[in-house]
């Protein structure tokens, strides 16, 4: 019985995972793919890592530098923290990293030809990959080895008399 509840469990939190991550998404979506009006003529597209984020960083607000860079990472973090949870395929701070890039590459591609007022930005894909990063290293590695235990193959427990 306790397996079963176990079982049960497992399943239940890996699907409260999945919709927490869904609306996540969902939000993320709104945000990258809302046409900026007044972004018209003034975005354009950087495919240099760094230069958006030291624009930022040089600039005298830090209100905006903030919002700007920590908004990125924090975009990611959902990845990190839900995606391994989810899925015992998507544990690992490469494969994160990666699957977070390759998520964000695709909107980054979306709002540049079909958003306007947005355009692309590696800048965008490197601190949300981060981000993805940072949630996985802080909460979703653990989160992800209580829900999908890690066996050891092959080894078999030695019983003693």
């Amino acid at each position: 019985m306790g397996g079963l509840f176990r079982a049960l469990l497992r399943t239940l939190v890996r699907s409260v995972a999945l919709l927490a991550f869904a609306a996540c998404a969902a939000v993320v979506i709104k945000l990258t793919l809302t046409p900026s009006p007044g972004s018209v003529g003034i975005a354009h597209t950087n495919l240099h890592p760094g230069a958006t984020i030291r624009l930022y960083l040089d600039r005298p607000s830090v209100r905006e530098a903030l919002l700007q860079v920590g908004g990125n990472i924090v975009v990611g973090v959902p990845f990190g923290l839900l995606l391994p949870v989810v899925s015992r395929r998507f544990r690992g701070p490469v494969r994160v990293t990666l699957l977070t890039a390759l998520s964000i590459s695709v909107l980054e591609g979306l709002q540049h030809y079909f958003v306007a007022g947005r355009s692309f930005d590696v800048d965008d894909i490197i601190l949300a990959a981060a981000g993805g990063l940072v949630g996985y290293v802080l909460l979703g590695r653990r989160l992800s080895r209580r829900i999908h235990p890690v066996g050891r193959p092959g080894r078999t427990a030695m019983r003693t008399v």
